[in-house]
C-alpha cells in the first residue's frame, strides 16, 4: 500500500541525494572544513599544543542565503523528522551569500584513533548546532563546549575514552534522548529500521543459568529454519570457532554477511537431547531475511446475544520501513475472510520510524485529519494532516497500549484516539514526546539528535505524562471472564478480553469507529 500524502507546513518527501552529506567532509585530508552554522558571537579559538591544527571556519548566513528547513525531509537514515541539510553541510566557503566567518583552530591528536574520534566531535558538535531543539543548549555556550572537550579529548589514548568525552558534552545538553552509538549499535538499530538483514535468519540469546547461547527462534522459511534449527536449540560453534564467553550480538554479527556466502554452524537440538544425533553441523548460506514488524491472527468471538464473529487482532513491534505495507496486507486478509472488528496491539513497542506511524494512522483514517502537531526549536506549531485519505477499514477498533509504548506508539495512539478512531485499553504509555533525528557520522557511529516536541492532535502533551487508557485492563470489567486454563493464548489475554468486551459495546450502541 503507497502512504497517502500528509498536509504539512514542511515537505515530507524523501532527502534529496544533492544534499551532501556530512560524513563526506575531508576533515583530514585537508585540515580544514567550512561550515554553515549560525554564531551568535563572533569569536576566535586556537589551541596551540601540537603542531598540526584542524581549522573550522564557521560562517554566518547572509541576506541571500536559504537557511535549512529542521523539518525538511522524512527518510533514508532518519528515525522521526529528520533535521535536513546538517551543520556540516556546506563546503563552499567563497559563496556571497555567507559572511562574518569565525575561525577555530584545534589540535591533531598524535594518537591515530582519537584523531579520528576528533572529526566525529566535530560532526557532533556541528549537528547539535544547527538541529536541537533547545536553542539555548540547555542554557550553555554551545561553542564553548566544543573547544573544552577538544581540550579534554587531546590527551587522550584511545577511542573509547574519546567517545566517553562526547558522550558527556552530549548529557551536559539535559535530554537523554540526544546520544551517540557505536557502529556496532548502529548496524542493529539499522536492521530493526530497515526490516531486513543478510544472514540466515536465526534470533540468539545467552540463556541466563547456563550462559549458553541458545535459539530464539527462527524466520519463517529462513536457511535457519529450512536447515531443521528450533527454538530452545543450542549454538556451540560458528565457522569452527566455539561460542564460549561471547555475547549474543557478538555471535550475531558472526552469522550476519553477504549475500551468496555462507555459515557453518554446530547446535545441539533439544528435540533429540539424548541421540549422539542432537549435535549436528549445518551449512547455511546467507540470504536476504525480512524482518516482518507485523504479526496477525483472527480470534474467534461469542458477542453477549450468541452470535459467533470473528476479531482481527494485529500486533504492531516496532515502527520499520515496511509497518505500514505490512500491516495494509495483514487487514486486506484479514478483510475477506470476514473479519468485522479489531483490535491493534501496541503494547511493548517503543517506537521507531515516526514516518511509519504517520504511514499506519492513515490505514485507518479518513479525509483530512491532523495526524500530530510538532513544535520546532522556535516554539512554532506544525500540524501535520492528512490529504484526502480513504481508510482500507471502519470496522470498529480497539488499541491496546502499555508503559512499553513510547514514541511513535504514542503518536498512533493519539491519532487515532483523539480522531475518534479507536478506543484505547491498557496502562498509561510511557510517555516520550521527542522527535529524533538520526544521522550516520563518518565513522559508522550515529548521533540521535531531539529536534521536535509533539502534541497529539487534541494538543495533549505526551512528554513525561502519557496517554491515559479510556479502559484499564483487569479482568474485573468482564461480567464472565475467560477459561484462564490456557495462559499462552491470545484469548486469555486480560487485556485482550476487556477489548472484546468494548468492541461489544460499540456494536451494540451501533457506532463503528
Amino acid at each position: 500500500m503507497e502512504p497517502l500524502p500528509l498536509r504539512s507546513n514542511f515537505d515530507l518527501s524523501p532527502i534529496s541525494s544533492a544534499l551532501p552529506k556530512p560524513a563526506l567532509l575531508p576533515l583530514f585530508s585537508s585540515r580544514r572544513i567550512s561550515t554553515s552554522i549560525r554564531p551568535h558571537v563572533s569569536r576566535k579559538w586556537s589551541f596551540y599544543c601540537a603542531s598540526s591544527l584542524h581549522t573550522i571556519k564557521q560562517t554566518k548566513p547572509g541576506p541571500q542565503s536559504n537557511a535549512p528547513d529542521f523539518f525538511r525531509s522524512v527518510g533514508r537514515g532518519f528515525i522521526g523528522f529528520a533535521a535536513g541539510a546538517a551543520a556540516l553541510a556546506s563546503l563552499c566557503c567563497d559563496s556571497p551569500a555567507f559572511a562574518e566567518s569565525v575561525t577555530v583552530a584545534f589540535p591533531v591528536s598524535r594518537a591515530r584513533e582519537v584523531n579520528t574520534v576528533q572529526r566525529t566531535l566535530v560532526e557532533a558538535w556541528g549537528l547539535i548546532r544547527e538541529t536541537f531543539v533547545d536553542p539555548t543548549f540547555n542554557h550553555q555556550d554551545w561553542d564553548l563546549k566544543l573547544q573544552q572537550t577538544m581540550v579534554e579529548m587531546f590527551p587522550l589514548n584511545s577511542a573509547d575514552a574519546a567517545y566517553t568525552k562526547i558522550s558527556a558534552m552530549l548529557s551536559t545538553l539535559g535530554d537523554p534522548f540526544t546520544r551517540i552509538i557505536s557502529p556496532k549499535e548502529y548496524q542493529s538499530f539499522r536492521i530493526g529500521s530497515d526490516g531486513n538483514l543478510q544472514g540466515v535468519g536465526i534470533f540468539i540469546n545467552v540463556e541466563p543459568k547456563s550462559g549458553q547461547l541458545v535459539v530464539l527462534s527462527c524466520v519463517e522459511g529462513s536457511p535457519a529454519a529450512r536447515a531443521g534449527i528450533h527454538g530452545g536449540d543450542e549454538l556451540i560453534e560458528i565457522n569452527g570457532e566455539r561460542l564460549d564467553g561471547l555475547d549474543s550480538e557478538a555471535a550475531a554479527r558472526k552469522l550476519r554477511g553477504r549475500v551468496g556466502t555462507s555459515v557453518t554452524v554446530k547446535v545441539h537440538s533439544v528435540q533429540d537431547s539424548t541421540s549422539d544425533s542432537s549435535i549436528k553441523e549445518v551449512k547455511l548460506p546467507r540470504e536476504y531475511i525480512k524482518l516482518s514488524p507485523i504479526a496477525s491472527s483472527i480470534i474467534p468471538h461469542r458477542t453477549p446475544d450468541g452470535r459467533q464473529t470473528k476479531t482481527g487482532y494485529v500486533k504492531l513491534s516496532t515502527f520499520s520501513q515496511s509497518a505500514a505495507a505490512d500491516m495494509a496486507n495483514a487487514v486486506h486478509e484479514m478483510e475477506t475472510q470476514g473479519v468485522h472488528s479489531y483490535i491493534l496491539d501496541l503494547r511493548n513497542n517503543p517506537g521507531g520510524l515516526v514516518k511509519a506511524g504517520l504511514d499506519v494512522a492513515q490505514i485507518w483514517l479518513d479525509g483530512d485529519e491532523t495526524l500530530v502537531n510538532t513544535i520546532d526549536r522556535d516554539g512554532n506549531m506544525l500540524p501535520i494532516s492528512m490529504v484526502d485519505g480513504h481508510a482500507v477499514t471502519h470496522d470498529p477498533l480497539v488499541v491496546l497500549i502499555n508503559e512499553g509504548s513510547a514514541s511513535a506508539s504514542e503518536i498512533l495512539a493519539g491519532a487515532l484516539h483523539d480522531n475518534g478512531r479507536a478506543i484505547l485499553v491498557g496502562h498509561k504509555t510511557f510517555g516520550k514526546g521527542k522527535i529524533q533525528s538520526v544521522t550516520e557520522l563518518h565513522d559508522g557511529s550515529a548521533l540521535f539528535v531531539t529536534v521536535a516536541k509533539y502534541l497529539s492532535p487534541a494538543l495533549h502533551d505526551i512528554d513525561q505524562v502519557g496517554i491515559m487508557p479510556d479502559v484499564q485492563c483487569t479482568t474485573e470489567m468482564l461480567n464472565s471472564p475467560k477459561d484462564e486454563s490456557s495462559a499462552s493464548s491470545l484469548e486469555a489475554d486480560s487485556c485482550i478480553m476487556v477489548a472484546e468486551h468494548e468492541l461489544d459495546i460499540q456494536e451494540s450502541r451501533g457506532t463503528a469507529s
